[in-house]
């Protein structure tokens, strides 16, 4: 049953503290909020964004980044991590955020007991990345790593795994591939939090249309079954009634470096 908000009955509804990057970010948000995804199919920087994909697949997302055109990055930490990460709801431990870009939510995750590692397979991502952070007070808590997702080996595995706005950017041929990465990126009692969007009924992509089914359909063969699955009651105005939060745990069972 969908619950109002999260899971856990002692989140109790807060405002959402305020960004630990400062306020330029967060007097920025205003504008980017309206402007950011708010119609895959009319939104002329997402129809930009799909141009550069199509013509060089491979090179496509360092492209967008060099040009700027990253109608996905919100300026500032996701709202609903916020919360999450001070409600004490989310694990303590190793955290891996694939296609972090910027490393807004790595930095925002990121405490004394919790280290998070920020991976996009964009040079451009991990400069900036590098560049906003570097001199933030929780910097030994976290770092960025230019790799490839699907190819990448850690040297460790992982308590969690945040991921928002990259399921949604691989071809969907590719989601099965991405679960298996989970699995193998997980510690046996380890969680992964996805952060569904966008859920309409747009052709085409990046970013290409999720649904509840889309995850089940390549998590349940890999043994993850829902904890949870909520509308996200704290997404951002362009964003609302398109995104669900979804909490994942799984078995014991195989997981390989």
């Amino acid at each position: 049953m969908l619950r109002s908000l999260f899971f856990s009955p002692r989140i109790r509804r807060v405002a959402v503290p305020s960004s630990p990057l400062g306020p330029t970010l967060a007097m920025d948000n205003n504008n980017r909020s309206r402007t950011t995804d708010s119609s895959v199919q009319t939104n002329p920087r997402i129809q930009k964004l799909q141009q550069i994909v199509k013509t060089d697949a491979s090179a496509g997302w360092e492209e967008s980044w060099k040009q700027g055109v990253t109608p996905w990055d919100l300026g500032r930490p996701t709202p609903v991590i916020l919360h999450l990460h001070h409600s004490g709801s989310l694990p303590m431990g190793r955290v891996l955020v694939p296609g972090c870009g910027t490393g807004y939510d790595v930095v925002a995750m990121a405490c004394p007991g919790r280290y998070v590692v920020g991976l996009d397979i964009s040079e451009e991502a991990i400069k900036k990345a590098k560049q906003m952070s570097s001199s933030l007070p929780n910097a030994d808590n976290f770092t960025f790593i230019e790799a490839n997702f699907f190819s990448w080996r850690p040297t460790d595995l992982f308590d969690l795994i945040f991921d928002y706005t990259f399921f949604c950017a691989i071809l969907p041929e590719m989601r099965l591939a991405w679960a298996q990465q989970i699995q193998n990126f997980l510690k046996p009692d380890g969680e992964l939090v996805t952060l569904m969007f966008p859920m309409d009924d747009h052709a085409g992509g990046p970013p290409f249309k999720v649904s509840i089914e889309d995850y089940e359909e390549v998590l349940h063969p890999m043994g993850f079954k829902a904890v949870s699955i909520v509308d996200n009651e704290l997404a951002i105005e362009a964003r609302k009634g398109r995104e669900k939060l979804g909490r994942w745990k799984r078995g014991v069972g195989h997981s390989s470096l």
